[in-house]
């Protein structure tokens, strides 16, 4: 018994430490074989990549068979969830502060935004008075000897004679002894003088006189200047002859051009601060009264009127105007508005990053939204947003471009898969299907070729049409016009498109560029301000002559005639002879018109030249004023 306790001892302590020995060596070896084989799965699981071409996807650590740079572990960026979208991409808090994101909310506001305008004073149209010969005679004197002089209401511009209105202060004389018996007679004869522009104190003084007045007064309907003066002294005219122009000064418009894209801004009563080139560091406000119903078929603008009161007479017509007018939409409604910097534009689409809500870390999505107006630093989203909605508003190129990288929906693939680098290499094993292959091909630099030329042209509207012609090509990625020095930069994809393409594609749209010159038609048709000078032009304005000859003549009317004669000549493009010197001066394209003809055609209308004279019969039938002494 005492054996048997003994051995039992023995055994015992030996039996637990074999149990606890088999467990360190066999438990142990589990354990650590299942965290080998944890290990090894993450290892597998570890896929590297290579921050210069992202399509080279590998298992294992390497060179990359491209560049031969380090290949490097990517990051999965992989959000799970059931209701993921497999577009979304997650960025961690240490990438959001270097790319500098930053998010806004989307909200309703009252778009506002500031309209440059450009324009000119004008004068009031109602406050012109066109001055014109109610019966016919000839200028006695002229009280108005010159354009600007300033007259008063009733003063005196001239005198005129007239027989016609010699006859009509006897009419009245013969119908004033018959005033009580036949009053009709009477008050038609006082009626005549009326519409004939004399006053009622005039016609009472020939009443009084008892005698007909042989010259009349010409006095100014209203206070002004003085702006056309369209006879001299000795003149005969006809009735409805123009004689002056006056125009009140003392309240002026400012018209300024709107562009059709401004229009839905301007309303009626909105202010407009100004300023005006000749008046520097000075600031003028008024309010917009009228807007033109009628787009310029030529300019493409509408005419927006600011009255303006010039009792010091600092506004003159034809002054430039520089104006800003603020504004919110003639509609003035509550709109979604977002910064201009959260938009990506591809040309066609408005591209936003929209934050995901509900992420442990910042997710954002693609948006393809619809923009309405521009409204300063914010545009109008008529579509794709809603109010709330949390927007990229920075560092917005940058999360596209993990985007891309990604193969997720990007501004520049918006179907999603990886995206080239713009090199052609052997196949990889990562593969693409055959249409991405053909949309990413016109990304190759190989064929890449890079040109700059001259293209004529004026103002921001030609460099637009310039460009979209270039740019409607296919191949043509870039196409820049400088304004000033009238050069076009285009990068293109010479397998698609050559250059001689990009220059007759210009020159259809009516612009001259230094290989091909636009059609006729096509620079006809461009609008007035695009209408540059063209070189054929300039070579025509080398060919212009200015001469100056004698032409017998006598008065106003000579004038007239001797000038029309001329400048129904072709190529003659400007004449103006001098009443006191009988001298003319011509301007005439020398390889449509020669001078003799100049002559000729002069003498034709009845007046002598220097080396034509006219034939006795044309002379006789010129009017009586004006036969001329002949030599």
């Amino acid at each position: 018994m005492k054996t048997i306790k003994q051995n039992i001892k023995i055994i015992a302590p030996s039996l637990i430490l074999g149990i606890f020995l088999g467990w360190a060596i066999f438990g142990g070896s589990k354990s650590s074989e299942a965290h080998n084989h944890h290990e090894l799965t993450e290892a597998e699981e570890t896929v590297y990549t290579c921050s210069m071409h992202p399509q080279i996807k590998q298992n294992k650590p390497g060179l990359c068979p491209i560049c031969a740079m380090d290949l490097v572990p990517m990051e999965s960026g992989s959000i799970e969830g059931e209701h993921v979208d497999p577009n979304e991409i997650q960025m961690t808090e240490s990438a959001l502060a270097l790319a500098s994101v930053q998010t806004t909310i989307v909200k309703k506001g009252v778009p506002e935004r500031d309209v440059q305008l450009l324009g000119k004073v004008k004068a009031d149209e109602r406050n012109v008075s066109e001055l014109t010969a109610r019966f016919g005679g000839r200028i006695e004197k002229l009280f108005v000897n010159y354009t600007g002089q300033q007259v008063k209401k009733g003063e005196k511009l001239g005198t005129i004679y007239s027989p016609e209105l010699i006859t009509a202060q006897k009419e009245l004389l013969e119908a004033v002894k018959y005033k009580s018996s036949n009053p009709s007679f009477y008050n038609a004869s006082r009626a005549k003088l009326k519409l004939w522009d004399l006053t009622e104190a005039q016609i009472d003084a020939i009443e009084t006189r008892g005698e007909t007045k042989t010259i009349f007064d010409i006095q100014s309907p209203i206070s002004g200047t003085v702006t056309k003066r369209q006879v001299s002294a000795g003149d005969y005219v006809k009735e409805g002859s123009a004689l002056f122009e006056v125009i009140n000064l003392s309240k002026v418009w400012v018209m300024f051009d709107a562009y059709e894209s401004d229009l839905p801004w301007i309303k009626k009563g909105d202010d407009i601060e100004f300023t005006l080139q000749s008046l520097p560091g000075k600031q003028f406000k008024g309010k917009v009264n009228f807007i033109d119903p009628f787009i310029d078929a030529q300019t493409r603008v509408a005419q927006v009127r600011v009255e303006f009161k010039n009792s010091k007479g600092q506004f003159k017509p034809e002054m430039f105007a520089n104006g800003i007018l603020k504004s919110t939409l003639a509609e003035n409604t509550n709109e979604l508005l977002i910064p201009k910097s959260s938009i990506l534009w591809t040309g066609k689409r408005a591209v936003v990053y929209v934050k995901v809500p509900g992420r442990e870390s910042a997710s954002f999505i693609y948006r393809q939204i619809t923009l309405g107006a521009e409204a300063g630093n914010f545009y109008i989203v008529a579509d794709g947003l809603s109010e709330g909605e949390e927007i990229a508003t920075n560092g917005v190129f940058k999360i596209d471009a993990a985007a891309q990288l990604a193969g997720k929906s990007s501004m520049m693939n918006l179907d999603g898969g990886k995206t080239t680098t713009g090199h052609k290499h052997h196949p990889q094993p990562a593969t693409r299907n055959s249409q991405q292959d053909d949309s990413l091909s016109q990304y190759s630099s190989h064929n890449q070729q890079n040109a700059t030329f001259k293209v004529s042209g004026n103002c921001s509207m030609c460099k637009s049409t310039i460009e979209t012609a270039a740019k409607s090509l296919p191949g043509v990625n870039v196409a820049n016009w400088n304004m000033e020095t009238k050069e076009l930069h285009v990068s293109f994809n010479e397998d698609k498109s050559s250059l001689t393409d990009i220059h007759n594609a210009i020159a259809k749209s009516g612009y001259d560029t230094d290989k091909e010159t636009a059609p006729k038609d096509a620079y006809n048709n461009l609008p007035a301000c695009c209408q540059y000078t063209r070189a054929t032009e300039i070579a025509t304005e080398a060919n212009i002559q200015h001469e100056t000859f004698k032409v017998s003549g006598n008065c106003g009317m000579c004038e007239k005639t001797i000038e029309t004669a001329a400048k129904a000549l072709e190529g003659l493009s400007d004449a103006d002879w001098s009443q006191e010197t009988k001298m003319i001066q011509v301007s005439f394209n020398s390889d449509k018109v020669k001078l003799t003809e100049i002559h000729k055609a002069i003498a034709g209308a009845g007046y002598d030249t220097e080396l034509e004279k006219a034939d006795d019969e044309v002379y006789n039938n010129l009017h009586g004023c004006c036969q001329y002494t002949r030599d």
